[in-house]
This record gives structure tokens, C-alpha cells and sequence, in this order.
């Protein structure tokens, strides 16, 4: 996920190396029918960019999950939940 965002934000102009890019992950495991399993994944991601692409980034973030392989392929069966903080900062 965090390199389909990567992708997605450099398309833009907008650096995510070295460290402009993090990601924090946690995971919900649940046996609703006695079979252990991840239903649900929340992700906070925090972004350092350039001052004044904020537009561009929140673009990026809205709508590089339809494009991501992972979240795709968990789609209908695990609940994915993001959320972002955006810090800018001069280049």
C-alpha cells in the first residue's frame, strides 16, 4: 500500500524518500465462525511535503487505493480504514 501512495505522491511531484512517507498499521483479528481471521485494518499515514501541495497530496491519498494491488485484493473481505496527517514543509 505505502509504495502504491509512494508512487502516487512522486506522480505529483511531491518526494516521499528519504522519510517524507510513513505508515502505521493495526490490524483487527477476529473467529466469527471459529476460524481466526484479520477483518479489519486501520492505517494512519503521515506525509511530509513540499509547502503548497497540500491540494495534491490529499489528491493522491483520496484515490490511490483503487489503484493499489493490496487493497484491491482485500476488498469485500477485510475493512480498510485510512486516515493522514499532512505536514508541510519548506524545501
Amino acid at each position: 500500500m505505502i509504495g502504491t501512495l509512494s508512487g502516487a505522491l512522486e506522480a505529483r511531484s511531491i518526494p516521499t524518500y528519504p522519510d517524507k512517507l510513513k505508515a502505521d498499521a493495526e490490524g483487527t483479528i477476529e473467529a466469527p465462525e471459529g476460524v481466526m481471521k484479520i477483518t479489519h485494518i486501520q492505517i494512519h499515514f503521515h506525509v511530509e511535503i513540499p509547502t503548497g501541495k497540500r491540494t495534491e497530496a490529499e489528491r493522491a491519498l483520496n484515490v490511490f487505493e483503487r489503484n493499489c494491488p493490496v487493497a484491491q485484493t482485500l476488498k469485500g473481505s477485510v475493512q480498510i480504514d485510512y486516515d493522514w496527517e499532512i505536514e508541510e514543509q519548506d524545501a
